[in-house]
């Protein structure tokens, strides 16, 4: 029998005299629902929340409630935070030794500088300005000086998906279901979803119905190939450490070391635990078997590029052996056209983790979703013209926030990733505009936080960091190297247009 867990009965009330409503019996015993939602994760559980929270019937299926153990998806930027308070899950980072974010430490060779998250973003007459959420107010510190700025928060991925999971158990209108999802259920005719088909670890097999059947089962999708012409393209792993007692360079911040490889992340998931994720290029020379492999890399490369103070924990994690991976993976967004399925989440749409934005897109997907599909626009979730007329409304509305994260994740990964001379220098200028302040820090973070909701903010401070990269080239050119310059600039800029068109276009496709 399939693991099939309601909401817990009142303390006031004895669990004998519990009276089951006509859709919890529905659900229980002819497995029928409003929603049948697939995957209990980030997005498949606040989903599950909310629509319950609407007096939908959703069953909610997981192949497995134990808690997961992952090494991306643990820092949710302040938009995040944000979107998760407007659903009412922001008890769910209370008790899971969350640490606060206060922005970022980007170090480029050993040198270091401060990218805070952007103190006009708290208020909320900034944020409507610039595109934020309207009437919420984001959790805020106020440093020595009385401003205030927003914060993230960084965490164990398993802890809070557990308090998650947890919210939804308390829901009386959510069935969770430990069962593995094989396949969806069509009417032969129309093509349209009419639920799935499951299998418990026993072997036993099942079927669930709903009006409509939203998949978020995650980066590895069974589900992708079936609704999308496009896959995911990966060309770099994530290699992933759990530092313990690390003496970080500057708390309460997330850290991204720059140097002769690609990126290194840093930062704390807990009072003693700290993340290291090192991004590893497909065929790099150093990560070969012939030089040690990957931990040959870690020990010859990425340990000396370190800050002095975070080798020690970095070499004992890598002296453990417990090292694991994710691929990076780029999945540009599309429209959901198939009656009675939505595809959303990781199995729709997914950018490079190096920016931490893959849970503030899908809290906000949700934020979105809530009010598309409301009783009061959709009142039966069956009439697939109405659902597939709000998800084409979803598709173009969310593009304000996921596609300056979805860009910028991208872009800045090729940058920091540099690996010709021409990205090098854009890398070079990147740094150097960080190291302005103000507007050079305050607009790209707050594009990073998702708090910035507009494309063109992205496009205005990319192409300023490529000036300032060929300003910087011709600062250091002597004259008589002029027409060398000239060809290095036309480069440069040649360089940073190849870098963000594509992902501009892919936005764009429907």
């Amino acid at each position: 029998m399939p693991l099939i867990l309601d909401s817990s009965p009142s303390p006031s009330r004895p669990p004998s005299i519990v009276e089951l409503s006509p859709a919890s019996i529905r659900r229980r015993e002819h497995h029928e629902s409003d929603v049948v939602v697939v995957g209990a994760g980030i997005l498949g559980t606040s989903l599950a929340v909310t629509l319950a929270r609407q007096n939908r019937s959703v069953i909610l299926i997981e192949k497995s409630l134990k808690e997961p153990d992952r090494i991306v998806g643990e820092l949710l930027q302040p938009g995040g935070v944000q979107a998760l308070k407007k659903l009412g899950l922001r008890n769910c980072l209370e008790d899971i030794d969350a640490i606060r974010v206060k922005g970022y430490e980007v170090i480029y060779y050993g040198n270091g500088v401060e990218i805070p998250y952007p103190s006009n973003a708290a208020g909320d007459d900034d944020n409507r300005t610039r595109g934020g959420l309207e009437g919420e107010k984001q959790d805020v510190v106020a440093n020595r000086s009385g401003v205030k700025r927003p914060e993230g928060r960084s965490f164990h991925h398993g802890r809070f998906i557990q308090q998650l999971r947890a919210a939804a158990m308390r829901e009386e209108n959510i069935s969770l279901i430990e069962s593995t999802v094989t396949g969806t259920i069509k009417d032969g005719w129309t093509g349209q979803v009419l639920g799935v088909e499951a299998e418990t670890k026993d072997g036993r097999k099942d079927v669930y119905f709903g009006q409509l059947t939203v998949l978020a089962d995650g980066y590895a999708s069974r589900f992708r190939k079936e609704f999308i012409a496009h896959a995911p393209v990966s060309k770099s792993k994530f290699y992933g450490l759990e530092l313990i007692d690390a003496d970080l360079p500057r708390s309460m911040h997330g850290h991204v070391v720059l140097g002769e490889g690609a990126p290194v992340l840093l930062y704390q998931i807990g009072t003693r635990e700290t993340r290291a994720l090192v991004d590893v290029p497909d065929g790099t020379p150093s990560a070969s078997l012939a030089n040690g492999g990957v931990k040959g890399h870690l020990r010859n490369v990425v340990l000396p590029s370190l800050p002095k103070c975070v080798q020690s924990s970095f070499e004992r994690a890598l002296d453990d052996g417990k090292l694991r991976s994710m691929p990076n993976s780029w999945l540009p967004p599309s429209t959901q056209q198939v009656p009675g399925m939505i595809l959303l989440g990781d199995a729709m749409n997914m950018r490079h983790p190096l920016t931490g934005g893959g849970m503030t897109v899908a809290f906000n997907d949700v934020v979105m979703l809530r009010d598309l599909l409301s009783p009061e626009k959709v009142p039966d979730l069956g009439d697939t013209v109405r659902v597939k007329g709000q998800m084409r409304k979803f598709h173009w509305r969310r593009k304000n926030l996921t596609s300056v994260i979805n860009i910028l994740a991208q872009a800045l990964y090729s940058l920091f990733a540099a690996n010709d001379p021409q990205l090098k220098a854009l890398q070079l200028g990147c740094f150097r505009y960080f190291q302005q302040g103000g507007q050079c820090i305050d607009g790209p973070v707050g594009l990073l936080a998702g708090i910035i909701r507009q494309p063109f903010v992205l496009f205005y401070h990319f192409f300023a960091v490529a000036l300032l990269a060929i300003w910087l080239v011709i600062r250091q050119s002597p004259i008589y190297r002029l027409p060398l310059t000239v060809m290095s600039i036309v480069g440069i800029f040649w360089k940073a247009c190849v870098v963000i068109f594509p992902f501009i276009f892919s936005e764009l496709r429907s």
